[in-house]
């Protein structure tokens, strides 16, 4: 059974689509990224997954339950991008407090603290947390119950690099554990290197949902070669492969990707002049302004 089903789902504001068909499924296990520009639908979309507003058309179902219900509520986890918490309470009394709305022991709440990296701050008031402080917090109340969906709206925003990694790593071990994750993000290359699917919105509209290697397949945008010659031999090299010389002893060129391999015969025969090679794909930035920017059929 899938842990989040959403098949042709449409949601209107007026004369405002802001969902028009949209199908999407979330695996045992998968991290998914939920990829769009303001306004493409992607509120509305975990709105209607988290029973706050009913779809107009087509069905969604978490672990076959519906959105809103009890057992659907009992089995997810939601984390907004701008957590509010009350200043006066501390971080050790604010998560009590949530395990006990969620009928969970409230001697957990130290040790979920911990996880984040809250520990040592537990007894202090949250208004005197920083953002990012804030943000663990909100995971920290996200991870009760053991969720077997989670829907997190730009989890690490306020995060410094090191605490970035760290969450990640928290929703690695989830996904380990069989949760199905749903996360949108603006921070592209995060996403990039950890989740297993994209799924891209455009004005309502799902117009990409797949690996990131496939993705690169279906838009079949140009790969840079990076080479670094020899310094003598800079100018020779970007002749013989009809490259651009860049600052330095580099060399680039763009090829397709069914040029790859011969375009790396080419550079190979040249030998010692040639010092080293950097295959350069599209990022996900790449992709996500591809797909973004076509029609929606």
């Amino acid at each position: 059974m899938q842990t989040l089903t959403l098949s042709q789902v449409t949601k209107a504001f007026g004369g405002t689509i802001a969902l028009a068909d949209a199908s999407l499924n979330v695996a045992p296990g998968e991290r998914v990224a939920l990829l769009g520009h303001n306004g493409a639908g992607k509120s509305t979309m975990m709105k209607i997954i988290l029973g706050l507003i009913p779809a107009d058309d087509g069905d969604v179902e978490i672990v076959g339950a519906k959105p809103g219900s009890h057992a659907a509520r009992a089995v997810t986890a939601y984390l907004p991008e701008n957590v509010a918490f009350h200043p006066s309470l501390t971080g050790l009394e604010q998560i009590r407090f949530y395990l006990r709305l969620r009928g969970e022991d409230p001697r957990l709440a130290k040790s979920l603290l911990d996880r984040l990296g809250l520990g040592s701050a537990a007894s202090r008031r949250i208004g005197t947390y920083s953002k990012g402080m804030r943000q663990r917090v909100g995971i920290a109340q996200a991870l009760i119950g053991k969720p077997r969906l989670l829907v997190l709206d730009e989890p690490t925003s306020g995060l410094d690099p090191v605490s970035r990694r760290e969450v990640y790593e928290i929703l690695d071990q989830l996904a380990g554990e069989g949760a199905g994750i749903l996360l949108s993000s603006h921070a592209l290359t995060e996403v990039e290197a950890r989740t297993d699917r994209i799924a891209i919105l455009s004005k309502g509209v799902i117009v990409a949902n797949d690996s990131l290697s496939n993705l690169r397949r279906r838009a079949a945008l140009p790969i840079q070669l990076q080479v670094t010659a020899h310094p003598d031999a800079v100018d020779e090299v970007a002749q013989r492969l009809d490259g651009t010389r860049m600052n330095g002893a580099r060399v680039d060129l763009t090829c397709r990707d069914d040029e790859k391999l011969n375009r790396l015969g080419q550079i190979a025969e040249l030998g010692q002049m040639i010092e080293d090679l950097e295959v350069v794909p599209p990022s996900l930035e790449d992709l996500y302004t591809h797909f973004s920017r076509r029609p929606v059929q």
